[in-house]
């Protein structure tokens, strides 16, 4: 099989094609007859669906999978386990699925990349969702340690209070460009004009 354009995505560390890549060159394969599961990277293929948010496409590719190629990869199933996780929304258990397993070098780049994404997500919904909380709840939320986590959400701008060992959260000010239109400007213009005399 030629997994060129995957191994191509994986180097160029494009992550959010890997999903479609994995299910194109699956269907391509199967028309064919030819069999694959073998050697079919499922590890890559289902990480690639989770790294792009898509639970529901990871849960069908996992049910598709036989089970004894589920039972003779260990990596696959420790992949599963972090859409498991995120399935059930257990934001804590999701970072410990992905330091829970030894990755093989090829998956590593993937979940350590999608393990940067995930906490990004994290710290916007925390941005989105609170005004203040506890040291210990966000680095539950961002998958640190309560120091790493201070540390992170202050160079974020957000406040301490050692007292309370609670952060406030620093909502950032969204600037919002407003793009002028002549044409609208210039429909105002005759409007205005049109009122006016």
């Amino acid at each position: 099989m030629d997994f060129s354009v995957l191994n191509e995505a994986l180097a160029s560390k494009s992550f959010d094609k890997i999903a479609d890549i994995c299910d194109n060159l699956m269907l391509q394969v199967a028309a064919e007859g030819v069999p694959f599961q073998d050697e079919w990277p499922f590890a890559i293929h289902l990480l690639g669906h989770i790294y792009i948010d898509d639970i529901n496409s990871a849960r069908f590719l996992w049910k598709s999978i036989p089970p004894a190629i589920k039972e003779s990869q260990p990596e696959l199933v420790a992949a599963w386990k972090i859409g498991q996780k995120l399935w059930t929304r257990d934001y804590a258990g999701v970072y410990e699925a992905i330091r829970g397993f030894d990755w093989t070098q090829e998956t590593q780049v993937v979940v350590a990349a999608f393990s940067e994404l995930y906490t990004k997500k994290m710290f916007e919904l925390l941005l989105s969702a609170y005004s203040t909380i506890s040291i210990q709840d966000a680095a539950q939320f961002l998958g640190m340690s309560e120091e790493d986590a201070t540390n992170y959400v202050l160079q974020q701008g957000w406040t301490f209070d050692p007292a309370s060992k609670m952060l406030t959260v620093m909502k950032l000010a969204i600037v919002r460009e407003q793009k002028l239109d002549p044409g609208k400007l210039q429909r105002l213009t005759e409007y205005v004009f049109h009122l006016e005399h």
